[in-house]
């Protein structure tokens, strides 16, 4: 299950802010995430249990935010 994953970023003067930017695109596309499930196997049981988990926080968010909104 190979990905191709292309980020670009432009660099300028400041390398340091091109690394944060970065390092903010691969979070946000959930490269670290996905390497590391590639990596450690995971049995049905976990994958279910945290797909469940993250829907259920995902739906407190968004109740929690259409409180003030």
């Amino acid at each position: 299950m190979a990905r191709s994953i292309n980020i670009e970023i432009h660099v300028g003067s400041n390398i340091e802010k091109s690394l944060r930017q970065l390092k903010k695109k691969i979070e946000r596309e959930g490269v670290v995430r996905d390497i590391k499930r590639q990596v450690y196997h995971e049995p049905p049981t976990q994958k279910r249990r945290k797909r469940l988990m993250r829907a259920i926080k995902n739906t407190v968010l968004r109740q929690i935010a259409s409180k003030y909104y």
